[in-house]
């Protein structure tokens, strides 16, 4: 199934449970036309987060937690993942978090359950949006400990900023599309230069 959120922007998902990650950070607006918000209405983000769970469900072959989203949840989730989008902004520059401070995210609740295979499992707690940021920071450190999450970053072009999965070889990418984002970017600073050369002629 596809992920909703990502798969609006063309872009492949993540592997695994972080492309639960990748697609609640993809529900903000962006792209051109700008998609909507997926946050912001309750019936669409219960309607995203109930496919993001079956998702999440057949890629980790985990059971999905059941969540009731109210329109209360809302911002605290929008804040949820605009802390996390900014987190991974800071991780993929050089960039100090002390000049560019951003708010802690909110402490997940998570269990340990030790399953009837023998393998250890962290589980989301809390309710509403706690349980949702609690599965995405469960996920998030998975991936960090798997050196995988400096691969999930934010697209260079502040005018979109979508988060996409990087494989390339070095893991240089910048741009969720080298064709859509890069060569604006690249068009604009070569503009920039010329103007500038122009000046001190």
């Amino acid at each position: 199934m596809p992920w909703t959120a990502t798969g609006r922007y063309d872009l492949e998902p993540a592997p695994g449970g972080l492309a639960f990650v990748q697609d609640l950070l993809n529900t903000i607006s962006a792209g051109k036309p700008r998609e909507p918000d997926l946050l912001e209405d309750v019936e669409v983000a219960r309607t995203w987060l109930a496919q993001a769970f079956a998702n999440w469900n057949e890629e980790t072959g985990q059971p999905a937690p059941v969540v009731e989203i109210t329109a209360d949840d809302l911002q605290e989730l929008r804040d949820f993942r605009h802390d996390l989008h900014r987190h991974l902004q800071l991780a993929g520059t050089d960039m100090s978090p002390k000049s560019h401070p951003v708010r802690t995210p909110t402490a997940a609740q998570t269990a340990l359950r030790l399953g009837a295979d023998g393998r250890i499992r962290a589980e989301a707690r809390g309710k509403g949006w706690r349980q949702v940021a609690s599965l995405a920071m469960i996920e998030a450190y998975q991936a960090q400990c798997a050196d995988s999450l400096r691969r999930l970053k934010s697209c260079r072009n502040t005018r979109c900023t979508v988060i996409f999965f990087d494989r390339s070889r070095n893991s240089s990418g910048v741009w969720h599309d080298v064709r859509v984002c890069g060569n604006v970017a690249n068009l604009r600073n070569h503009r920039a230069r010329k103007r500038a050369t122009a000046g001190t002629a």
